[in-house]
C-alpha cells in the first residue's frame, strides 16, 4: 500500500470539506444581512394607520404604538396590545 497516495487523497478531501464549509457560511450570512434589512424595514414601516398580520394571520390595522406595544384594532371596537416583534408584514 502507497502510503503517499493515501495521504495525498486525505488532504484532497480536507481542503474540498473547508471549501464547502467556507462557502455555506458565506451563504448563511448573506442570508442573515438580508432577513436584518427586511426587519429593519419593517419595524420602519410600523405607524398608526397601517394594516399589519400578524404571525397568527391575524389582520389588523395599527390604533396605537407604545415603545414595543403596539394596539392594534381587528375588529370594529375590538382592540389587541401585542409586541411590535410578533408583525409580519405591514400592508399599506
Amino acid at each position: 500500500m502507497n502510503w503517499e497516495v493515501i495521504l495525498w487523497s486525505c488532504g484532497t478531501v480536507a481542503v474540498l470539506v473547508i471549501i464547502a464549509a467556507l462557502v455555506l457560511s458565506i451563504m448563511s450570512a448573506r442570508n442573515m444581512k438580508k432577513s436584518r434589512d427586511r426587519m429593519a424595514k419593517l419595524q420602519t414601516d410600523i405607524k398608526v394607520g397601517a394594516k399589519v398580520l400578524f404571525g397568527g394571520g391575524i389582520f389588523g390595522t395599527i390604533v396605537g404604538i407604545k415603545d414595543d406595544v403596539i394596539t392594534v384594532e381587528v375588529s370594529k371596537g375590538m382592540t389587541l396590545q401585542v409586541s411590535r416583534y410578533g408583525i409580519q408584514t405591514v400592508e399599506d
